[in-house]
Parts: C-alpha cells; sequence; structure tokens
C-alpha cells in the first residue's frame, strides 16, 4: 500500500513546488526607497592617481611616483569632506582612503628614490675627485 505517487527511478520524492519568497523592502517595512548617495567626485581621482604611481614603477622606470603627493593631497581631503558632510550625503570613502594610502606610500618611495640618487651623484663625484692624482712626481 503506498502513500502517493510512486517515484519511477526510486529515488526520494521532490516536494512539491513553492513559490520563491518576496525580498523585503530595501530599507524595511514603512520606510521610502533612498537611493545610494554619490561619489565624492575626489574619491576616484585619489586612487586613479595612486594605482598609476605605484604601477609606473615597474613599467615607467619610476617616473609615474610623482603623482602619489597628488593622491596623497587630494584623497586626504576626500576622506575628510565626507567625514564632514552630513551621512548618506557622499560615499566613496574606500575609494578615496585607498588612495591616501597608495599615495602615502609612493611618496615614501619617491623620497626614497629621490635620497638614492642624490647619494649615488655624491659618491660619483667624491670618486672623481679623488682620483685626479698627478704621476709626474717619482
Amino acid at each position: 500500500m503506498t502513500t502517493g505517487p510512486e517515484n519511477p527511478y526510486g529515488g526520494p520524492q521532490q516536494p512539491p513546488y513553492q513559490p520563491p519568497q518576496q525580498p523585503p523592502p530595501p530599507y524595511g517595512y514603512g520606510q521610502p526607497y533612498q537611493p545610494p548617495a554619490p561619489n565624492h567626485p575626489s574619491a576616484m581621482t585619489a586612487l586613479v592617481l595612486g594605482i598609476i604611481g605605484l604601477a609606473g614603477i615597474l613599467t615607467c622606470g619610476g617616473v609615474t611616483l610623482v603623482l602619489s603627493p597628488f593622491a596623497w593631497a587630494i584623497g586626504s581631503k576626500a576622506v575628510k569632506e565626507i567625514d564632514a558632510a552630513p551621512p548618506g550625503t557622499y560615499s566613496g570613502r574606500d575609494q578615496a582612503n585607498a588612495g591616501r594610502i597608495t599615495g602615502i606610500i609612493g611618496t615614501v618611495l619617491l623620497v626614497l628614490g629621490i635620497i638614492a640618487v642624490i647619494a649615488v651623484i655624491g659618491l660619483v663625484v667624491a670618486f672623481d675627485g679623488s682620483s685626479s692624482t698627478t704621476y709626474g712626481d717619482y
């Protein structure tokens, strides 16, 4: 004796069809929909400048590191403006912060590179000046 239709393939019976559940409203019940806040105008600029500054180390020999201080400054200003604005005014804080951080890293590398170039020039001048001895007086 069976209680329902049997599965001809011998496996477990598939549960009956249930309609999909409706997702909840975006901001809960009774709250109107609010579109997401626009990105801060400088957030993406800081991120792009920071990425180009660091990527240029490998591709351009470090020339693009000069963009890093600008990424640092623009990213810092954007983060401050996003934090000072009323909540929901701007988004993009993560992008501005990432641009600021990559700008800091690139600026440190730029300063270290400038110090290395100055040191190499100083060593070349020091060794070039010390090798000007005369060999005529024995």
